[in-house]
This record gives C-alpha cells, structure tokens and sequence, in this order.
C-alpha cells in the first residue's frame, strides 16, 4: 500500500505542477491562488500546500522545471549541429528563443520570475542552466576567457529580449523569423 500512496502522491505532485504551469503562464503569478490550482487538479488547497508549502514554492518548482526544460532544449539541438563549435553555438541559441518563446516559459521566467524568485535566484537559476551551456559554447568557439562573463550576459540579456518582443508581438511567427535572422547576423562573429 506505500507504494501506491507514494505512487499516487508523486502523480498529485506532478499535476499540480502542470496546471499551474499552465495557469501561472495564462494569468500570471498575481493573478492565480492556490484554489485555482487545486481546482483545476481536482486535490484540496491542503494537497498542493502539502507539495509545495506555498504559492511561491510552487512557482518556484514551475520555475525550475521550465529552465531546466528549455537548457534540455539547448543541448539537444547543439548535439545535434555537429562538431562544429559554431554551428553548436547557433543550433542552440536558436533552439533557445524558440524554447523560451513556445508555450509556457516566456510569462513565467522572464516576467514573473524576477520578481517572484528574486533577481538574485533567477539569475542563479538561469546561470545554472541555459547561460552555463551559452558559456561552454562561447568558450568553445574562442571568446577569450578575459572576455567570457561579458560576452555571456551580452548575448544572453540579447536573446531573453528577443524572446520578450516576439511574445509582445501580434503575429508572433513572424516575430520569431525575424528575431531567428537578426540572431544569425549577432552569431556572425562566431562562425568558423
């Protein structure tokens, strides 16, 4: 029988999660209370508090799963361009803004997540995850390491603006195409 309840408790845990990814992306982190989310799973407020403590323990679990999401995102497509460093470097910048700009993340880690987490968890959260695979891939195509800290942020700080402007944007796959290009010319400098 403990292993149906931890069966099951881990199933709760994951739904709640889902949905308040989906709501927290809808509505906003304000907007959404820990009913909404109960609601939406069909558990108890007490069920999700059980999981996840608070609203802000929750946003922060939803948080933490996106980047590691779109930092999966990232290094799958940079394993898959080759061997070439700069084609690694590109095949995961533009994997990327489309992650961030698909679905749920853009609301959630770029406007939401700042405040909520605090400036300072989210650029650790965001250092440990897509900005250290950019570094890695920065490195590899030579930027000197006296170099590498400001490069990173510059072409980070560039693609999370990016992916902010295109979720503004009426006709965001236009948006997208436009961004993916003016990319490639920024990446320029780092083709080998």
């Amino acid at each position: 029988m403990p292993r149906a309840s931890a069966a099951h408790a881990a199933q709760t845990a994951q739904s709640v999660l889902g949905s308040a990814t989906d709501l927290f992306a809808s509505q906003g982190f304000v907007d959404v209370s820990l009913d909404d989310v109960a609601t939406a799973v069909g558990v108890t407020r007490g069920a999700v508090y059980h999981h996840y403590r608070s609203k802000a323990g929750l946003f922060g679990a939803v948080v933490d799963r996106l980047q590691s999401q779109v930092a999966a995102a990232v290094v799958a497509a940079a394993k898959e361009a080759g061997p070439l460093p700069s084609d690694q470097l590109r095949a995961g910048s533009h994997a990327f803004l489309d992650a961030i700009t698909s679905g749920t993340a853009a609301r959630i880690l770029l406007i939401d997540a700042p405040s909520v987490v605090g400036w300072q968890e989210w650029r650790r959260l965001d250092a440990e995850n897509s900005a250290a695979h950019l570094r890695d891939a920065l490195r590899n195509v030579g930027v000197p390491d006296d170099l590498l800290d400001a490069t990173t942020a510059q072409l980070s700080g560039a693609m999370n603006e990016a992916a902010l402007w295109i979720a503004q944007q009426e006709n965001t796959d236009v948006a997208r195409v436009q961004a993916h290009s003016a990319l490639d010319r920024l990446l320029a400098t780092y083709h080998s």
